[in-house]
């Protein structure tokens, strides 16, 4: 499995975010250039976590896309899955009519822990956490 751009660029805009003051709003255009997403693709991600009560987006003068729950509680696990659909490292994890053999497979059973290990690793920070994370790194640069 691998992380598409959709979730790399939810996660950025997510960081982004973060890193700004409680309850800041920005403009898509600041969001994409500031990093380096496609303005287009960032509008139909913002759609995506608006939608589901991550952000709150607003059109028109005075309006804009800010975080509608503190930072500390959004996970990259939540965004990825927000914008991306359930995680799965197999289809057998997500598809039981895919296959049968779940009770004595032994891969069925190592797809089951390496996907419950990266969900716990997706899970094991907020993106309040990792935007400070990048805000320290910057200063030592």
């Amino acid at each position: 499995m691998q992380l598409t751009l959709t979730g790399e660029y939810a996660i950025r805009a997510m960081i982004y975010m973060a890193s700004k003051p409680d309850g800041t709003a920005f403009t898509i255009l600041e969001i994409s250039s500031e990093n380096n997403i496609p303005d287009q693709f960032l509008r139909k991600i913002i759609a995506l976590l608006s939608s589901s009560g991550i952000i709150n987006s607003q059109r028109g003068r005075g309006g804009g896309v800010k975080l509608n729950r503190p930072a500390k509680e959004i996970t990259p696990l939540e965004i990825i899955e927000t914008v991306e659909g359930e995680m799965a490292l197999n289809k057998c994890l997500i598809d039981k009519e895919f296959c049968s053999n779940d009770r004595w497979c032994s891969v069925h059973t190592l797809w089951c822990d390496a996907q419950k290990n990266l969900k716990k690793i997706l899970s094991s920070k907020t993106i309040y956490q990792l935007a400070r994370e990048n805000e320290e790194r910057k200063q030592k640069l």
